[in-house]
């Protein structure tokens, strides 16, 4: 039989049978309505894709995130700030806190008062805690929002003038904290007294989301000393708020708060938490960064 077969063309017969003229089995006729099957089909699914990508798109916003729920705002973050949450280094070596040093002149490059020259870009807001500043609708067509002026002097010892070293060189650190932008975010000063720690009770606090330090250790109670704050109202000022975006905020700045640690002990490791406060500031314990973070700062001689 195989021989049959092979008198009978074989394979070169399967692939093109000149009698019945079929290629691959196939006639001519069978093939264009295969051809066009899957033509038709695929074009049918890719007909379903694209509506449903369109009809997606037609329910999202270019200027505001359509879901903001799977982020607990706000988060509360510091420059410098490591991999481990860790600021160690030696008084006698400069090498050891000179990466701490470059990576807050970096952070206020955009804060300097020459950057914020631009009259159509900035303005300014006030030196003292005031309510916040409505721009529009994040819908609206009035172009690119203006952003309020925030200057790095501001922020006293630390603002690299005239000690370019943050009070590193001299044992007492300082570090930069801001709240992490969202997108039309509100934050709220606190509702009441009771829930502030007893350093901020009396303090005038209108308009204004106070920050506070303190050790995080029992133990490490009368290591710390001093902590004095600089920055508006020693806090985050509402005028700064909301946040429309990168379309529509593109040179906006956040408010700052320095922290500077005057009188740390020597030689110990202190760990250190603080906390923004507000009505609509929650903390987690699985995010060690929602509202707070703690960090371990070791001064060594």
């Amino acid at each position: 039989m195989s021989g049959n077969k092979d008198s009978d063309g074989g394979w070169r017969k399967f692939l093109w049978n000149s009698e019945k003229r079929e290629f691959l089995g196939r006639t001519g006729g069978s093939w264009f309505k295969i051809f066009l099957f899957y033509v038709i089909f695929y074009g049918c699914l890719a007909g379903i894709f694209i509506g449903t990508i369109q009809a997606m798109l037609l329910t999202l916003s270019n200027y505001k995130p359509t879901y903001q729920d799977r982020v607990a705002p706000p988060g509360l973050s510091h420059t410098p700030r490591s991999d481990k949450s860790e600021i160690s280094f030696s008084l006698s070596d400069a090498s050891t806190y000179a990466k701490y040093i470059k990576s807050m002149a970096k952070f206020l490059e955009s804060y300097q008062k020459e950057a914020q020259d631009d009259m159509m870009k900035f303005e300014d807001c006030g030196a003292t805690p005031q309510s916040y500043i409505e721009r529009g609708s994040l819908e609206s067509d009035a172009g690119q929002r203006k952003a309020c002026r925030f200057l790095s002097s501001w922020l006293g010892s630390c603002s690299g003038e005239p000690d370019s070293t943050f009070g590193f060189k001299d044992g007492k650190p300082c570090m930069i904290v801001k709240l992490n932008r969202i997108v039309n975010f509100r934050p709220r000063g606190p509702a009441n007294n009771q829930s502030l720690p007893e350093a901020l009770q009396g303090k005038a606090l209108s308009n204004l989301i106070p920050i506070h330090c303190k050790n995080k250790r029992e133990e490490d109670g009368d290591k710390i000393g001093e902590i004095k704050y600089f920055g508006i109202g020693e806090g985050f000022p509402l005028q700064y708020y909301p946040y429309y975006g990168k379309l529509l905020h593109p040179q906006y700045l956040q408010p700052l708060v320095a922290i500077q640690f005057t009188n740390l002990t020597m030689n110990e490791e202190i760990r250190i938490e603080c906390k923004a406060y507000g009505a609509n500031i929650d903390y987690s314990e699985k995010d060690r960064y929602q509202g707070r973070f703690d960090v371990k700062i070791t001064v060594n001689s």
